[in-house]
């Protein structure tokens, strides 16, 4: 079923954006103010894929823009955008692999999101979409040459294992016709080392969570968490009721806003040293389409969010039923996922 949470919630979830916005703002001044190396130094940090290479015009088309009538009077891109926005939960390299990650040839995408920004940059629509949930697979390009087969009834994580981003995004746009324009992953030790270099962030839970595949063993009540723990939080669904995906994805939008406010606290724009550790974990744990590689491309998108206000992004999760031909799965429960997918192209 489709989950729409309470206006405090929602509004305090929906601060994610900010967070990225902050980070990659702070990281545009860093660049300018200080020494050439560090600029070198976060930029080389950012891995890009091809995807619009990799994927042709076999895709969803571009929504028509009007020109604005004064194109310079607005210094940042402004038109409406889609971004898809995945968790990996591994990577190779020991770090990852220490925090439960598996090797590089078993990566699957825990987190997806597709974040809609309307025209203007003012408003902005979230949708989770489970990694539960069953899907007819498209057939992909694979970097080595080659394709990947055509798959019904899939689950949906396995396109990012099986074919990596390309793959992750040809799925998201084959399930809801919408054309991704960019794609934002970050992996398991980088969103650690972020949280460590923040500090650390406080997040209050209902219920007992006591996961052993995720490393987690929480009383209910108020914690700081170090990255360590904080990913163990994203990652938990066996410490929940029923082992529920669709619960595991309201905690980690606990979690963006207990980020949020710890950025908040940190006062980052102020201590550049802060700062520093900041965008290079973030920076470090970032692997992009090729028009976001770049430490330009990326504050340059986050500059263009600064007139979002919390109260103007909405999320969601993608409309769900149980899928007939597994209780522990779930299918896109029509017409009303098709109608949200409408709404944003």
């Amino acid at each position: 079923m489709a989950t729409r949470d309470g206006q405090g919630e929602r509004s305090g979830r929906s601060r994610g954006l900010k967070v990225a916005a902050l980070a990659l703002t702070g990281a545009l001044l860093l660049g300018a103010g200080a020494a050439g190396w560090a600029y070198w130094h976060l930029n080389g940090n950012i891995k890009g894929v091809d995807i619009n290479g990799a994927l042709g015009d076999d895709r969803p088309a571009r929504p028509v823009t009007v020109p604005s009538a004064s194109p310079s009077a607005s210094p940042v891109p402004t038109g409406a955008l889609n971004l898809l926005v995945l968790g990996s939960d591994s990577r190779s390299g020991d770090e990852n692999q220490e925090l439960g990650g598996g090797d590089s040839g078993g990566a699957r995408s825990d987190t997806a999101m597709v974040v809609h920004l309307d025209a203007g940059r003012t408003a902005a629509t979230v949708v989770s979409i489970p990694r539960d949930t069953l899907v007819d697979r498209p057939s992909c390009p694979l970097p080595s040459g080659g394709s990947t087969r055509e798959a019904s009834g899939a689950m949906f994580n396995t396109a990012y294992e099986l074919g990596g981003p390309v793959c992750a995004v040809k799925t998201v746009e084959s399930l809801t016709g919408v054309r991704m324009d960019h794609y934002i992953e970050i992996d398991f030790s980088g969103f650690a080392d972020l949280v460590d270099a923040l500090g650390g962030v406080t997040v209050t839970t209902d219920v007992d969570i006591d996961d052993d595949k995720s490393h987690l063993h929480l009383d209910a009540g108020t914690h700081h968490l170090d990255g360590t723990e904080a990913l163990g939080l994203a990652r938990t669904r066996y410490g929940l009721a029923g082992g529920s995906d669709l619960a595991r994805i309201g905690l980690q939008q606990k979690l963006v806003k207990a980020l949020l406010e710890q950025i908040s606290a940190t006062d980052l724009l102020t201590d550049p040293a802060r700062l520093y550790q900041v965008a290079d974990a973030l920076t470090g744990s970032l692997t992009t389409d090729t028009g976001l590689d770049s430490l330009g491309e990326l504050t340059g998108l986050g500059r263009s969010l600064g007139d979002l206000s919390a109260d103007d992004v909405r999320t969601v999760t993608m409309p769900v039923l149980p899928a007939p031909s597994d209780p522990n799965r779930v299918v896109a429960d029509q017409p009303d996922a098709d109608d949200l997918w409408k709404s944003l192209r």
